[in-house]
C-alpha cells in the first residue's frame, strides 16, 4: 500500500484535541497582524509623526505596567466559574481590536500611551487564558507538543506578518494600513474564539475567592523555585530582543573603527532564528517528550549557555563574525523551543485543576519581570568599557550553572 507525501505528513504531526488545532489557526492569523506592527510602529510613530524616540520609548513600555494588570485579572477570569477561560480570550480580543484601531488614528503622544495601555491589557488577559485552554485539553505528555504546536502558530504568524508589512511598507508606504489589518486579525480571532472554542473548564470547580487562590498559589515552594528560574530563562529572552540587536550594529565585527552589521544583515539574522524556530519547534517538543519538565529545560539552559559563547565569539573572534552570529542565532532559537513547552507544561503539572488560571497567571507574569529586568542589564553592559561588552556574554553563559542547580533542586522537590 502506498502513501502519498501528504498522508505521511499527517501522521507525523501531534494528534491532538482538535479545539486545539483550531485555537493555533487563530493564533496564527492574530500574530500575523501583530507581525504587521511589531517592527513598523516605532519607525512610524518617530519618522512619520515626529515623536521622539523617548516618547515613543516610553509610550510602548506603557504596555507593561497594563500588562502586569491584566495577566492577574486573567489569572483569576480564567478560573472563574462565572466568567471562565473563552469569556476571558474574547474580552481579550475585543480589547485588542479596540487597542490597534486607535494606534491607527493616533496624532498624538497621550493618545499613544493610551493605545498600548489597552493593547498591553489586552495582551495581558490573552497569555493565562490561552495556556489554560491548551492545558484543558491536553492531558499528561502530550501536552508539550501541544504547546510546541500552539508556538509554533505564534512564531509562523509572526513571521509572516513581519514579511507582509514590510512588503506592504515597501510598495504603498501606508503605515496607518498595518494597524487597521491588526484590528482585523484580533476580530477574526474573537470570531474564532466564539464560534469554534468551547469554555474548557465548566467542570472545574474553584471553591477558593480568587484572593485566597493567589495566596494558596504563593506558598507553593514548588511554583516559588519554578519563578526563580523561570526569571532567568526570561532574562535570557530579554537579551535577544533588546540586547542583540545593539550588539551586532555597534560591536560586531570588532574592529578599530567599531563597525557593526548593516540592518538589513541583522534583519536577516533574526530571519534565520525565526525559520529555525519554526522547522525545529514540533521535532525538539517530540524529542523532549521522553525527559522530565526539570530535565527539560535543563537541556534548554545548556543550549543558552552554547548560544551565547557563539555570540561572544561574533565580536572577538579574528574572523568569520557573520558565521558565529548565524550558528549563534541558530542554536538560541532551538533554546528557546526547547524552554517555553517545557515551562508551560510544568506549570500546568504544578496546578490544582481549579487554580490552573492563577498558576499560569504567575508563569506569565515571570516575563513582565524578566523583561524589566533584562533590557537596562544588556544597555548598561552595552555602555562599558569593550572589555565587559564582550564579557557580557561569558557571564551569561555562566549563569546557567545556576539556573541548572536550581532545576535540579526543583527535580527533587517534584520527587518528595
Amino acid at each position: 500500500m502506498k502513501f502519498s507525501p501528504t498522508s505521511k505528513l499527517l501522521s507525523w504531526l501531534p494528534k491532538l484535541n482538535p479545539q486545539i488545532w483550531i485555537l493555533a489557526t487563530g493564533r496564527l492569523l492574530s500574530e500575523v497582524g501583530t507581525g504587521f506592527t511589531m517592527f513598523y510602529a516605532p519607525i512610524f510613530f518617530v519618522n512619520q509623526l515626529h515623536f521622539s524616540s523617548t516618547q515613543v520609548g516610553f509610550a510602548l513600555g506603557s504596555a507593561s505596567i497594563s500588562g502586569v494588570v491584566g495577566r492577574i485579572l486573567s489569572g483569576s477570569f480564567s478560573d472563574s466559574h462565572l466568567w471562565g477561560r473563552r469569556r476571558t480570550l474574547l474580552l481579550s480580543s475585543a480589547i485588542c481590536a479596540i487597542a490597534s484601531l486607535a494606534l491607527a488614528v493616533t496624532n498624538t503622544i497621550s493618545m499613544l500611551v493610551i493605545a498600548n495601555l489597552l493593547m498591553g491589557l489586552g495582551i495581558g488577559l490573552y497569555w493565562p487564558a490561552t495556556e489554560a485552554v491548551v492545558a484543558d485539553l491536553a492531558q499528561g505528555e502530550e501536552r508539550k507538543e501541544a504547546y510546541a504546536l500552539t508556538r509554533l502558530a505564534d512564531n509562523l504568524g509572526l513571521g509572516l506578518g513581519i514579511v507582509f508589512g514590510g512588503v506592504l511598507i515597501g510598495t504603498t508606504g501606508i503605515y496607518r494600513a498595518l494597524f487597521v489589518i491588526d484590528a482585523i486579525s484580533f476580530v477574526v480571532f474573537f470570531g474564532v474564539v466564539y464560534v469554534k472554542v468551547t469554555e474548557t473548564s465548566r467542570s472545574i470547580v474553584c471553591e477558593k475567592q480568587p484572593i485566597n487562590s493567589w495566596a494558596s498559589a504563593l506558598r507553593d515552594r514548588r511554583l516559588l523555585v519554578f519563578v526563580l528560574v523561570n526569571i532567568i530563562f526570561t532574562t535570557y529572552m530579554s537579551q535577544l530582543h533588546s540586547t542583540m540587536p545593539l550588539y551586532f550594529s555597534k560591536f560586531v565585527p570588532a574592529t578599530p573603527s567599531g563597525n557593526g552589521f548593516s540592518a538589513t544583515t541583522i534583519s536577516a539574522l533574526f530571519s534565520w532564528h525565526l525559520i529555525v524556530s519554526i522547522i525545529c519547534q514540533l521535532p525538539v517538543a517530540r524529542t523532549l517528550r521522553r525527559f522530565s519538565h526539570p530535565n527539560a529545560l535543563t537541556v534548554s539552559s545548556l543550549l543558552w549557555g552554547v548560544g551565547f559563547i557563539l555570540i561572544g565569539f561574533s565580536g572577538i573572534a579574528p574572523s568569520g563574525h557573520l558565521l558565529w552570529a548565524i550558528l549563534g542565532m541558530g542554536v538560541l532559537a532551538i533554546a528557546i523551543v526547547s524552554y517555553t513547552p517545557s515551562a508551560s507544561s510544568l506549570v500546568t503539572d504544578l496546578a490544582p485543576e481549579p487554580q490552573r488560571g492563577v498558576y499560569l497567571s504567575i508563569n506569565s507574569l515571570c516575563w513582565a519581570v524578566g523583561y524589566f529586568i533584562g533590557p537596562p542589564l544588556g544597555g548598561w553592559a552595552l555602555d562599558q568599557p569593550r572589555f565587559v561588552v564582550d564579557s557580557f556574554w561569558l557571564a551569561l553563559a555562566l549563569s546557567i550553572g545556576v539556573t541548572i542547580a536550581i532545576l535540579q533542586y526543583l527535580n527533587r522537590l517534584l520527587h518528595e
